[in-house]
């Protein structure tokens, strides 16, 4: 069982404090955290910085800790510049890279991206292959739907071999057989609840049986929203709001049933039963308070879980 921690990425303008994040995840990685990873917003009122960007500061603040964005929506991006962007944080971070990726589904603002809605499955799958060859191949002959490369080069490759590991997201029966078919580790949603994410695990686990793939090669993952206080009801009622702020535009209701919170008892509970329905990597997401909520974390509820 491992656990890694959120970088906080929500940033007003003119708000940043370097000196604050260098902290922050120096003492992520003190405390003994797997990884420290983001998440990725384009459009959206939340202020929120980019994950490469971020990773990359991150890379250049720490020096052991795994560095991962669970997810980039890669059907909204240039495979190529992506592939690109991604190998460099990988080269300056001496390999410490792990990379979640997602379509998106149907609803993201794809216009906005010069992408035709009905084709971003198909995008998402030609951009991994690409994304997978220019990471592998000294020259790349690509004859895609979307893309075409013709004795193309991208150097410096990623300075883990083959390339960083590739975790998908996703929660439809297909995104998760596609999860299976081309990843190397499947990424639950910090917006599915527990009992959503064991059924996901349970059609994960069967499709690495029908895909005669090993399940130790193939791990399993899922975002926790959470919040440790000792007055449970101030808990809830902080995550309901933060998770309002989140994810309000969406019409979803009361989201709190999806996240861990309360007093330590209860969130060592909360995250017991994540771990029972099959996540061996927990990623922790407090969502205010960051800092405090890291040591609570890890001063009262992860010891009980190791």
């Amino acid at each position: 069982m491992q656990f890694a921690i959120s970088i906080p990425q929500h940033v007003p303008d003119g708000a940043f404090e370097p000196a604050a994040m260098r902290g922050y995840l120096a003492r992520a990685e003190e405390l003994g955290f797997a990884g420290a990873w983001t998440q990725e917003q384009v459009l959206g009122t939340i202020p929120h910085l980019g994950p490469v960007e971020t990773l990359t500061y991150a890379a250049a603040c720490t020096d052991r800790i795994r560095l991962g964005c669970a997810v980039f929506i890669t059907s909204v991006h240039s495979p190529v510049h992506l592939a690109k962007s991604l190998s460099t944080l990988d080269q300056l971070s001496l390999g410490r890279l792990e990379v979640g990726i997602g379509t998106g589904g149907p609803h993201r603002m794809f216009s906005a991206f010069g992408v035709d809605r009905a084709t971003y499955v198909a995008r998402f799958n030609e951009q991994l292959r690409l994304m997978r060859a220019l990471w592998t191949e000294p020259t790349v002959d690509f004859e895609g739907r979307f893309w075409q490369l013709n004795g193309a080069a991208m150097e410096p490759k990623p300075y883990q071999k083959p390339g960083p590991r590739v975790w998908f997201g996703g929660s439809h029966p297909a995104a998760l057989a596609r999860a299976v078919r081309h990843g190397d580790g499947f990424f639950g949603a910090g917006s599915n609840s527990t009992e959503q994410f064991a059924k996901q695990v349970q059609i994960v686990r069967a499709e690495l049986t029908d895909q005669d793939r090993d399940p130790a090669t193939f791990p399993i993952a899922k975002r926790v929203y959470i919040v440790v206080d000792d007055d449970g009801e101030r808990a809830r009622e902080r995550m309901r709001a933060a998770l309002d702020r989140l994810y309000g535009f969406f019409n979803l209701g009361d989201m709190t049933p999806v996240s861990v919170w309360g007093p330590p008892a209860a969130c060592v509970r909360g995250l017991r039963d994540v771990a029972s329905a099959g996540a061996e990597l927990i990623l922790l997401n407090p969502l205010f308070d960051d800092d405090e909520q890291m040591e609570r974390l890890a001063a009262e509820v992860v010891p009980q879980l190791s």
